[in-house]
């Protein structure tokens, strides 16, 4: 909701004060209760029932329970908020005091109005190496961003290829397929590790990478982030420590943290984690786990140096911690590209690796796998009998025949080739913008630039036009306000969301 979304007619006369308190032209002036229509979000009211007051309260409350502004944030100040909106600040006043009394807000004298972080709004918090609580985990609006989102030119923070770069004939032609097979084929529940012949196909890919695995080391799942909660149910207790990137994959911290654990964060380098403040945390807090992207890693879409892997299983082994090594993004990875995967250096001994095509083929596919040494295998398939039986047996089948057919190299050629022109075409966009990339050689779905702005505040200027912006503060277990910003490459190109994102940076 923006100015232009609301009723200026300077016919109506001056604001007058309505029996419920609120301020109404006398020609029935509505501030129209605007979300964006890619979110399908119905208005709670109808707006012409409300009084402009109303209108405001269940605008803010409504961006407060999506998370789009969160605990902590400070709201715009009476004067800004009365000018966007072409109202009286009266009107802005009344509806933040409403907004206390309910419980959303609290004023700071001399300071404004921030939002109240309320009881069970959030997971669990974590706690920082120096054993301060940090902000709480929240990441839920920008997941529902994610699955409300329908335009993908106007989501750079999207983390999914758009539909048109993904090839939806290799689904249809393997679900045709198996459409011709006897039809007793899928009225079993499955087997409790997954399809047989797909975890001796997964076996040749590992071995291309130069990852040693028998079939039965292999367990499917429903994609990446059931890998990471079956592990995290063996592994985690309240209290225990799990190291991660800072910045990383958002959804794994709020996972973690609602399992008990401490959340804490190892910052980043172009080449990988910084090895000496990892040692500083390990001595400080031994954690049992440590989750990277070595492959294109989410966000910086940079990747591990052999060096660096060398010297990370070095402080694995003697501080005793697993390595959870996240190659979601491997296919996307080009030939040449200077990477080093834990898991050859290891062999599944200290490593559990995990793998997905959620990012080439579809998401909704949701075919995952862990890969980890015998015995871990066979009781990570117990915890997934006791967590949900068996993974969906027809999915894997699909899984199998689109990697057996033939043609899926092509296509992840084709996706990676476009990948490289849209990273060009972006890199010298936000260049022009005035942001600094992240260093270090980027390949992958995505750019990690820095706007020197507190980039929640732009996310939540986009959220109003119907963008979907991933901020930085989301990418760190302390959820501290942040410069950064995640890029989708392939969904970066739209020039009027870069008109967008280049007023914004002017205005903050």
């Amino acid at each position: 909701m923006d100015g232009s979304q609301t009723t200026n007619d300077s016919s109506a006369g001056p604001e007058r004060k309505d029996s419920g308190g609120g301020a109404q032209g006398a020609s029935g002036r509505s501030l129209r209760l605007v979300v964006p229509s890619t979110e399908r979000l119905p208005d709670p009211v109808p707006s012409a029932q409300m009084t402009l007051v109303e209108q405001l309260t269940e605008w803010a409350r409504m961006r407060i329970d999506e998370r789009v502004f969160r605990a902590g944030m400070r709201m715009p100040s009476i004067r800004q908020l009365a000018q966007e909106k072409g109202i009286s600040r009266f009107t802005v006043v009344e509806a933040y005091e409403r907004l206390v009394a309910l419980g959303y807000l609290e004023s700071r004298r001399g300071s404004g109005f921030y939002v109240r972080e309320r009881t069970g709004q959030t997971a669990a918090a974590p706690v920082s190496p120096a054993g301060v609580a940090a902000r709480n985990i929240d990441v839920t609006w920008l997941l529902r961003s994610m699955f409300h989102t329908a335009e993908t030119h106007k989501a750079p923070g999207l983390g999914f290829l758009p539909n048109e770069w993904l090839d939806g004939e290799l689904i249809a032609s393997a679900l045709r397929g198996l459409g011709r097979q006897p039809g007793n084929h899928f009225l079993a529940s499955g087997t409790p590790q997954g399809f047989l012949p797909l975890r001796q196909q997964l076996r040749t890919r590992l071995e291309e990478l130069e990852i040693g695995a028998t079939p039965d080391q292999i367990v499917l799942t429903s994609g990446i982030t059931q890998a990471l909660d079956l592990i995290a149910r063996l592994y985690l207790h309240p209290g225990d420590a799990v190291l991660v990137g800072d910045p990383a994959w958002f959804v794994m911290f709020g996972r973690f943290a609602a399992q008990g654990a401490q959340v804490i964060g190892v910052p980043y380098t172009a080449e990988g984690p910084d090895l000496e403040a990892l040692e500083r945390i390990v001595q400080a807090r031994r954690p049992k786990l440590f989750v990277i992207n070595s492959v294109l890693h989410n966000p910086t879409g940079t990747s591990l140096s052999a060096a660096k892997a060398f010297q990370l299983l070095r402080l694995a082994e003697q501080y005793d911690f697993l390595i959870v090594e996240d190659d979601i993004y491997c296919d996307l990875c080009p030939p040449g590209h200077a990477a080093t995967r834990l898991a050859s250096l290891d062999q599944l001994r200290r490593v559990i690796y995990l793998g997905s095509f959620s990012k080439t083929l579809a998401a909704n596919l949701r075919v995952g796998f862990i890969a980890a040494h015998p015995e871990l295998a066979s009781t990570l398939t117990d915890s997934k009998l006791l967590a949900g039986l068996a993974t969906p047996e027809i999915n894997e089948r699909v899984l199998y025949k689109v990697l057996t057919e033939g043609h899926y190299r092509k296509h992840v050629e084709r996706v990676r080739t476009r990948l490289d022109r849209a990273r060009d075409e972006t890199r010298q966009s936000l260049d022009r913008l005035g942001l600094r990339l992240f260093p270090g050689q980027h390949a992958g779905m995505y750019l990690w630039a820095d706007s020197g702005r507190d980039t929640n505040a732009i996310a939540t200027a986009g959220h109003e036009e119907g963008y979907l912006f991933a901020p930085g503060s989301l990418f760190s277990p302390s959820q501290m306000p942040s410069g950064w910003m995640r890029f989708n490459v392939a969904s970066s190109g739209d020039p009027d969301m870069l008109a967008f994102l280049a007023r914004q940076l002017d205005r903050l």
